[in-house]
């Protein structure tokens, strides 16, 4: 059995609250009968259900990946009319959205789904869902503050840590740092740092938990492919791992791990080159 509002959001009638504004307008029948009770659940498979007279049908689930640019919105309805993630899928029919947020002014990995259910689970805190990013700060973050990050720091909205730090390279007057959540708070990298008198200069997330940025070219998207939608559910039903157990943050330094490449600095030319901060070698995650 299934909410009856949850089966009219999977078939591209509106969020859920607006579904349930369609039941309390009586524009709903179920086999027939109008259905205005809050809460009503029906089988999916057996009932008939109407709007208007007009049978609804519940959408296929679909999976996307794309990469977000800067400057484009975590939003299905932006009244000023700026760029949102949803513009980069436009051959996708199903109405999808956003798994949780990339603020305007970062970049990177981003799911979008009609999935409800899967999409909870990903940023639910509970399910601990890793999210990687690669960040640029200015200055140069000692060992201190890298551990502050890891045993958390309070700002206005609670208590928040980081999971994993490591400190990649040096560049200029700035760091390049990979940082892994396991929530996601508004903007929370960015507070986190500024309470250490870090600026963020640019970010970057480069996985949600198996699934990986890779060679995907800003702006671009492509399909999930059915073993990795199968691979993030098992991640979500896999306990703690033994090596980091919940309250088992680590500090990694640089001076073990191979060298990497964060990302340039845009050019023209570079632009023609395949997006990626390790301009096509893989990132040792």
């Amino acid at each position: 059995m299934e909410r009856l509002n949850k089966f009219l959001a999977h078939a591209g009638l509106g969020s859920r609250r607006h579904c349930d504004d369609l039941i309390a307008s009586g524009r709903i029948r179920v086999d027939g009968v109008v259905s205005r009770e809050m809460g009503a659940r029906i089988d999916p498979q057996t009932a008939r259900v109407e709007m208007d007279g007009q049978p609804v049908r519940a959408e296929r689930n679909v999976y996307w990946l794309v990469y977000k640019p800067i400057g484009t919105l975590c939003t299905n309805h932006d009244p000023e009319g700026r760029p949102r993630a949803i513009d980069l899928v436009p051959h996708v029919g199903e109405r999808v959205y956003t798994v949780g947020r990339l603020d305007e002014d970062s970049e990177g990995l981003l799911l979008l789904t009609n999935d409800g259910d899967l999409a909870f689970k990903l940023m639910h805190p509970r399910f601990g869902i890793s999210k990687t990013y690669l960040v640029q700060v200015a200055g140069k973050p000692s060992n201190e503050d890298l551990q502050k990050l890891l045993e958390g720091v309070w700002l206005s909205d609670g208590h928040v840590k980081a999971r994993r730090v490591k400190r990649l390279k040096s560049q200029g007057e700035s760091t390049w740092l990979e940082i892994v959540l396991t929530e996601g708070k508004n903007r929370e990298i960015r507070r986190m740092l500024a309470k250490l008198d870090h600026k963020v200069m640019r970010l970057k997330r480069i996985a949600l938990g198996p699934i990986k940025l890779d060679r995907l070219r800003k702006g671009k998207c492509r399909k999930l492919k059915p073993e990795e939608v199968e691979l993030l559910r098992k991640t979500l039903n896999r306990p703690p791992r033994a090596d980091h157990p919940p309250g088992g943050p680590a500090l990694v330094e640089s001076r073990k791990t191979p060298s990497v490449r964060p990302p340039r600095p845009e050019s023209r030319r570079e632009s023609r080159k395949p997006e990626g901060p390790f301009h096509g070698r893989r990132h040792p995650l």
